[in-house]
């Protein structure tokens, strides 16, 4: 009776061991790195990728991915340096680097740097005007990565991107922006007006020196423009003039004067 109950007891024991060693098997993707604490202090070295040995209960495994996270930055209320107000809402990429920092330097990296990310983009984005902010992305984005980049380092974390997605205007800003650029194109068009009519005066005055001197091109030129008109069917009636008339009277008006 005695021995039968030791041989169960020792089937037991066996089970649970078995148990126990089936426990501290852990596998670990090739994205992953295991954070390992016995008896509550931090081990060296991460763990991980592949089979790895985890003691509970002396030893505690905290799980951490390597890959690359896409954080969205919700909108912020962005007051420009000329006193706009705006909504900007932006994305960005970043990754751990450093495993045991992510873990024992921050409570939760991901909330953290997602808080990080919202005051970032409102102080930065609070020091330029509306137009640097509009015209101007690609040196923001560089600006927001670099200092968001510059706080998440002790956190063992490397932010790669920010990206603004959108600005957000109110409807009366929206309003003046369209009057402006209107304005600016109808600028733009008298201006182009003026220096077509200025080249023109340029051209007619190069062909009135050039006609002037040579009397027969002035010849020349009438009977082409009669040929021009007569071509054409319209009602236009065209009472030819003798060029030596006109001169005739050119000359009289000259000696008059």
């Amino acid at each position: 009776m005695i021995g039968g109950f030791v041989i169960q007891w020792y089937y037991v024991v066996i089970a649970v061991l078995a148990l126990y060693l089936f426990s501290v098997i852990n596998i670990l993707r090739e994205y992953e790195r295991g954070v390992i604490f016995r008896l509550g202090r931090l081990l060296g070295d991460t763990k991980g990728p592949g089979l790895i040995l985890v003691f509970w209960p002396i030893d505690k495994m905290v799980k951490v991915d390597l890959r690359t996270i896409t954080m969205d930055v919700p909108p912020q209320d962005i007051i420009t340096k000329d006193n706009v107000t705006c909504k900007v809402n932006a994305v960005s990429y970043f990754r751990v680097v450093d495993a045991s920092k992510a873990v024992v330097e921050v409570e939760n990296y991901l909330y953290a740097t997602s808080q990080l990310a919202q005051t970032t983009l409102r102080s930065v984005l609070g020091e330029v005007s509306l137009d640097e902010l509009l015209s101007e992305r690609e040196k923001l984005n560089l600006r927001l990565q670099e200092q968001l980049d510059l706080h998440t380092d002790p956190w063992g974390i490397k932010v790669a991107l920010v990206e603004m997605k959108q600005v957000d205007l109110p409807s009366e800003m929206q309003r003046a922006m369209a009057k402006q650029a209107e304005a600016e194109r109808e600028r733009r068009a008298k201006i182009i007006h003026a220096e077509g009519e200025h080249q023109a005066s340029q051209k007619l005055q190069e062909a009135a020196h050039i006609l002037s001197a040579e009397p027969a091109a002035i010849q020349l030129r009438y009977l082409q423009t009669l040929t021009e008109i007569g071509t054409e069917k319209n009602s236009t009636v065209v009472f030819p003039l003798p060029l030596d008339l006109i001169e005739f009277f050119m000359k009289n008006r000259k000696d008059t004067t």
